[in-house]
């Protein structure tokens, strides 16, 4: 009985919510750039129809909103954490759960005390309609369409609070590597058409964006379901008047081919900035991934982009740890990794993921080892990044300057090669590119890639 007044309580203190002329909503935004690129468009739509508009400082939403993640095991945690927080911490809120952990988990959401609406990644372009219905009946909702039927693109470009703009372009994988839930939480491979890629990319011109980061889940499998091509949308896009900068934000190394790697380097507008997933550099460990190539693959790759762009910076991610990454393979791996011209390592432990085929690897790597390994990944990573940024210390590149946080005394942006920046707070400078020496003392060597 308790537990039923509890919620009789919940819905009915928020029975004046209608009567708001317009709503303070909240998102929480786990994981991935194609999340926020979402999360903002979601926020974008509740202004436009007149529902909502973001929080700002200490208000208090009516409205929460959490875009999920699950990719590891640490992000599923994070996504109940961050839930059960906003329960606690805005008992009468409309609390939405939407995203990746939405879609593989959802009957455990919608059975949290609090939780009003859960949506799998099918329906997550439908959020404003379903928080606009809940808004006029009070009628929860659990609505998770199976991956296999997944087959909606949604679009999404915004930058929220940001200077820079991301650009949903793909969605889906049909990758389906050992250890990756991805394929289950968000479906088959699909995309945009180029042109309502560019209508998108011509509308964030005309609102006066200067940087575009494309983003998806596999955007090197683009234009599967439209017959188009990925470098077919590169060029397409670099040729909208008024924007001056775009970023690949990853893209699979067997899908970057060498004629996508020429045109961004004499394009006029692509970035010499790549980020590349290796995730390990034994061939073993990759085959145990089911990944697609080796790691001579990879090596060309990386060797190329610095004969057509020497000054490029590129990202990686790895994963230590996984099933089967004896010590020796590791060993092998992090050699090959050091031998590498790459800028920055993107470093995560090996989590296991339920319904997985590397359950059935029978090598277990024990925790304090995996996070023993990323520290020496980490390590790596670190004096990469600093013999970069020490090749360009004395030259002049341009920098974007981004939106600072409100009441900020100071600013950063990146260069063209991704070298972060800070400087004190001019506001004449935000989102303008801007040549810059690149001293020491301006020049920060840990940033996400």
């Amino acid at each position: 009985m308790c537990c039923r007044l509890f919620v009789t309580l919940h819905i009915n203190l928020r029975q004046s919510m209608n009567d708001v002329a317009l709503h303070k909503v909240k998102f929480v935004t786990l994981g991935c750039k194609l999340n926020f690129s979402e999360s903002a468009t979601i926020g974008q739509q509740l202004l436009e129809r007149g529902i909502a508009t973001t929080v700002t400082g200490d208000e208090t939403p009516d409205i929460c909103v959490v875009n999920t993640c699950s990719v590891t095991s640490l992000a599923d945690r994070k996504c109940r954490q961050s839930i059960r927080n906003l329960i606690r911490r805005y008992p009468h809120a409309l609390v939405v759960v939407t995203g990746c952990y939405a879609q593989l988990q959802g009957k455990a959401i919608a059975e949290i005390a609090g939780v009003d609406i859960v949506l799998g990644n099918e329906q997550k372009g439908d959020v404003v309609d379903y928080i606009e219905q809940w808004l006029r009946d009070k009628h929860n909702a659990l609505v998770v369409t199976p991956h296999q039927d997944i087959s909606r693109f949604a679009p999404s470009c915004e930058c929220g609070d940001r200077t820079r703009y991301f650009l949903k372009v793909q969605d889906g994988c049909d990758y389906y590597c050992s250890y990756c839930t991805i394929p289950l939480a968000r479906g088959r491979s699909r995309s945009g058409t180029i042109a309502s890629l560019v209508e998108q990319a011509q509308d964030v011109a005309r609102r006066g964006g200067k940087e575009i980061v494309i983003t998806g889940v596999n955007i090197g499998d683009f234009g599967k379901n439209t017959g188009e091509h990925f470098l077919d949308l590169l060029k397409a896009l670099d040729q909208v008047e008024g924007i001056e900068r775009y970023r690949i934000s990853s893209i699979e190394p067997d899908l970057l081919d060498d004629q996508t790697i020429d045109w961004c380097a004499t394009s006029r507008a692509f970035m010499p900035h790549f980020h590349i997933p290796l995730q390990c550099g034994n061939d073993e460990v990759l085959r145990l991934m089911r990944r697609h190539y080796t790691r001579d693959l990879f090596a060309r790759k990386v060797e190329r982009i610095h004969q057509a762009m020497p000054h490029a910076f590129i990202g990686v991610d790895v994963m230590v740890g996984t099933r089967g990454e004896t010590p020796e393979r590791f060993d092998d791996s992090l050699q090959f990794i050091a031998s590498l011209d790459v800028q920055h390592l993107h470093v995560f432990p090996y989590s296991e993921r339920p319904g997985t085929l590397a359950l059935r690897i029978p090598y277990i790597v024990p925790k304090a080892e995996r996070d023993a390994r990323v520290a020496r990944m980490m390590e790596l990573s670190e004096s990469q990044q600093r013999q970069f940024i020490e090749r360009f210390l004395g030259s002049e590149r341009p920098v974007l300057f981004e939106q600072p946080p409100r009441g900020s005394k100071v600013m950063h942006g990146f260069t063209d090669n991704y070298i972060r920046v800070t400087v004190p707070y001019r506001a004449e400078l935000v989102n303008t590119v801007t040549p810059v020496l690149l001293t020491s003392d301006i020049i920060s060597s840990s940033h996400n890639s």
